[in-house]
């Protein structure tokens, strides 16, 4: 029986991802032996410096560990979350397969009485550390108080019952892969905040050489998924930003035609631009890089410029 050992970092949400995965690969290839690797990256152990290696160029703190272990060999899948993953992969690895996406949504999870944005009072203090939420937040709600929640899953669920914060934001791809989807009170709708490009899906990198691993984690790929995601993924690479920006995107399929949407803001909410493109899905790349154009000419290299090292991912 032949081994493949899938790396990923330690989070609750890192390994229920990757366990999913697994499973799905041994439905696919039964014969083999899947084995769990977890590694420990930058971003885990020094989440407070996340911002000050954004500004000096450092993209890889929740993935480089990993990436340095495939290309060592001693691992042969890697499982990221997408929108941790840099536009720009380093030489000799390549993304082999994108899984189905599950919800690509954030969502609210509430006090009793605040179960959604509406319910929310002036003044009501909702927790989340990502800079695109607080934008979009502040843009919508600027009577909120939008301040900062740090730390995995568990950690910002517990954060609620502190007496802190009134509301939280999270992905709600999370919650479902950890099987708590029913903590969630409200989806909220993407017109009122618009996800991270590559929310809610997954990616297996394997070594460029590496055929069997390529083979093995191809089994698994969605292309409705992939062409969605390139597009989203195009943009944020035209604008030159990366997870530490206030920036939204979403693409979605509908008979045969590829919507992308997407969103710059300004830290404290003040201007948000929003723009739209559509087309063939075989065109998803130059759809995203269209649309990054756009927005672009629209002044939106101004607003990531103010908002770099401002917050995390």
């Amino acid at each position: 029986m032949r081994t493949v050992t899938v790396g990923t970092r330690g989070s609750t949400l890192a390994l229920a991802q990757t366990r999913w995965v697994v499973a799905r690969l041994k439905e696919e290839w039964p014969e083999t032996d899947f084995r769990i690797q977890t590694i420990s990256t930058k971003g885990d152990r020094d989440r407070a410096s996340l911002g000050s290696l954004a500004q000096k160029g450092d993209k890889g703190f929740w993935v480089k560990e990993i990436e340095d272990a495939l290309l060592t060999g001693r691992i042969d899948i890697a499982v990221h979350s997408l929108k941790d993953l840099p536009t720009e992969q380093p030489e000799g690895l390549e993304v082999s397969a994108i899984p189905k996406r599950v919800d690509a949504r954030d969502v609210l999870i509430g006090k009793e009485g605040r179960k959604s944005l509406v319910q929310l009072p002036p003044g009501a203090r909702v927790g989340t550390s990502s800079l695109r939420r607080k934008a979009f937040l502040r843009a919508y709600r600027p009577d909120l108080q939008v301040i900062d929640l740090r730390g995995n899953i568990d950690t910002r669920l517990a954060a609620l019952g502190t007496g802190e914060y009134d509301a939280i934001i999270l992905a709600a791809a999370g919650l479902i892969r950890t099987e708590m989807r029913h903590r969630i009170d409200e989806f909220i709708d993407p017109d009122i905040l618009l996800p991270a490009p590559g929310q809610g899906a997954l990616a297996l990198e394997t070594r460029a050489d590496d055929d069997l691993s390529i083979e093995v984690a191809y089994a698994i790929h969605d292309h409705a998924t992939d062409d969605r995601v390139t597009a989203e993924r195009e943009f944020l690479a035209g604008l030159g930003a990366g997870c530490l920006a206030p920036v939204g995107a979403h693409a979605s399929i509908k008979g045969g035609i590829l919507t992308l949407e997407g969103w710059v803001g300004a830290p404290d909410g003040s201007q948000l631009i929003r723009a739209t493109t559509s087309g063939d899905p075989a065109e998803c790349a130059d759809l995203g890089a269209e649309l990054a154009a756009d927005m672009l000419g629209q002044g939106a290299q101004a607003l990531i410029e103010a908002a770099r090292g401002e917050g995390t991912c």
